[in-house]
């Protein structure tokens, strides 16, 4: 803030050449109208023709003119890197500088055609594609719809809003029917079409959403019929009836109380599954066996099979064809239990 209570005037910035002439140029011709200078870049400093004599008043304004020449020349040289400006030969006169820009990366008229025939074939071919917002469609078509423009071509609102309308995806058919029925479309402009369907496609969001949640709600019913399983045994929420497919997202386990899996599928089971265990001073021997809670008059009635081996534990003595009465040992349940085995013997079986 300066002294008396005047503002500060921020001057605006030179737009520096990266690589992009045609926005580099339309930033850079806007900055120099605003300073007045334009014609100099367009028409050069004034120029008497030889064997005439100028008149005083042609000799200030071509002094004035040198002047202004050298202040866009200094505008020119702070946007130009120096590995550019090594390139340009005639750099007398920012005429000649910006010609020489123009020139090299604008391209020549052949060049321009071959380019504009490209961009051409890239507004024919253009179609919204699945999942892509009506903006960033809209950002596309009018990137190359610039470009062409840039390139000579006349590029008519009226054009440019008939490509939108026939190049959008299946599910804006209804609205773009909507809009050719009810608009003029040779007086519509782009503006208005894009904030027509911005609002359909809200519409068209907002309802989706809604079906979503009314579709995981039915899901969700539908899931908790199904965890309940058929029979009274411990294994409740197993297979329930019909194939019908839900999302298991949805679906609660009656054991662990997680979503994502049935009761069956739980792999608590797995971590607490019971087991024998041989207990052995060095080498213990894991006997992968159910266990049951019976009375002791029916214990004998009872098989301990051991799905991983050959050995197998029964309380009837009576079953054995031949018994080593003299092997003893004892087993650890998964219960944490422990029975003694008082014997091993054979035992024949007819299947």
């Amino acid at each position: 803030m300066a002294e008396g209570g005047s503002s500060s005037f921020v001057q605006p910035a030179i737009p520096r050449f990266n690589g992009h002439y045609d926005h580099w140029a339309m930033l850079m011709e806007n900055f120099l109208r605003s300073k007045e200078y334009w014609d100099l870049i367009e028409n050069g400093i004034l120029m008497v023709a030889d064997g005439i004599e100028p008149t005083e008043a042609q000799c200030k304004l071509i002094e004035e003119q040198k002047l202004k020449d050298l202040k866009v020349k200094n505008y020119l040289f702070q946007a130009i890197d120096r590995e550019v400006l090594e390139t340009i030969l005639k750099r007398d006169t920012a005429k000649n500088i910006w010609d020489s820009m123009k020139q090299k990366f604008q391209g020549s008229t052949r060049v321009k055609r071959a380019q504009l025939q490209a961009l051409r074939k890239d507004f024919e071919i253009l179609q919204m594609k699945e999942g892509e917002t009506v903006n960033a469609y809209f950002s596309r078509t009018l990137t190359i719809a610039n470009k062409m423009k840039a390139h000579g071509e006349s590029m008519s609102e009226t054009v440019i809003t008939a490509k939108i309308l026939r190049s959008m995806i299946s599910k804006f058919d209804y609205v773009v029917c909507s809009i050719e029925e009810s608009n003029n479309l040779d007086m519509m402009t782009i503006d208005e079409l894009q904030s027509s369907l911005l609002v359909h496609e809200q519409r068209m969001r907002s309802r989706g959403e809604e079906e979503q949640v009314l579709k995981i709600s039915h899901e969700d019913k539908a899931s908790r019929g199904r965890g309940r399983g058929r029979g009274n045994g411990s294994f409740r929420g197993g297979r329930g009836r019909g194939r019908q497919s839900f999302n298991k997202a949805v679906i609660e386990c009656f054991k662990c109380h997680k979503l994502g899996h049935y009761q069956y599928e739980c792999p608590d089971w797995e971590k607490n599954a019971n087991y024998v265990e041989l207990e052995k001073e060095k080498d213990e021997e894991l006997l992968l066996m159910s266990y049951v809670e019976l009375e002791q008059d029916k214990m004998e009635e009872v098989w301990f099979l051991d799905s991983g081996c050959s050995n197998h534990m029964t309380g009837n003595k009576e079953w054995f064809s031949e018994l080593d009465e003299s092997f003893s040992q004892t087993v650890k349940l998964g219960n944490n239990t422990r029975m003694v085995v008082v014997g091993k013997g054979i035992i024949r079986m007819q299947v």
